[in-house]
C-alpha cells in the first residue's frame, strides 16, 4: 500500500501529508518524520510532533469520509472538539468519534469530537478504518 508503513503486531502506520510548501514544518517539530495516524490492534494514534497527540479506541470511530470542505491552513488548528491536523490540503479526511476523545495540543488537554487530517493513503486508511 503506498504510503502505509507496516510493523509488527498488526500495527499500520499512515504519514500525515505534506505539500512542499507544508515541509517547512519540520523546522518547528511538526514535520513528516513525527507526524502520522497509526492503528493498533484496537487504537488510534495520531500525531503531529510537539503539537498535537491523541489516542482513542477504534471503537470510538462513529465515521470516516473524504473531507473536501475547504481548508483554510496547515498545521494544527481547532476549537471546541473540532481539530485540523494536516500539512497539507489534499489527502483529507473527516473522522468524527463517539464518544469524544481526549487529545493534547502543544502540551493543553482539550476534547476531539471531529478530526480533519492530511494522510497519505486516505483510500486504504478508510478502508482499514471504517465502523463495522
Amino acid at each position: 500500500m503506498p504510503g502505509t508503513f507496516r510493523y509488527g503486531g498488526g500495527v499500520a502506520r499512515f504519514p500525515i501529508r505534506f505539500s512542499r510548501a507544508g515541509r517547512a514544518m519540520a523546522l518547528l517539530g511538526m514535520g513528516p518524520s513525527v507526524s502520522y495516524v497509526e492503528l493498533g490492534d484496537g487504537s488510534v494514534t495520531v500525531r503531529m510532533g510537539w503539537a498535537f497527540r491523541s489516542t482513542f479506541d477504534r471503537a470510538q470511530v462513529a465515521s470516516i469520509a473524504v473531507d473536501d470542505d475547504r481548508v483554510l491552513g496547515w498545521g494544527v488548528h481547532g476549537w471546541r472538539g473540532t481539530w485540523l491536523v494536516n500539512g497539507s490540503s489534499a489527502g483529507m479526511l473527516r473522522i468524527e468519534l463517539e464518544p469524544e476523545a481526549r487529545a493534547s495540543v502543544a502540551g493543553f488537554p482539550v476534547k476531539l469530537s471531529k478530526l480533519r487530517v492530511s494522510v497519505e493513503d486516505p483510500g486504504t486508511l478508510i478502508t482499514r478504518l471504517r465502523p463495522s
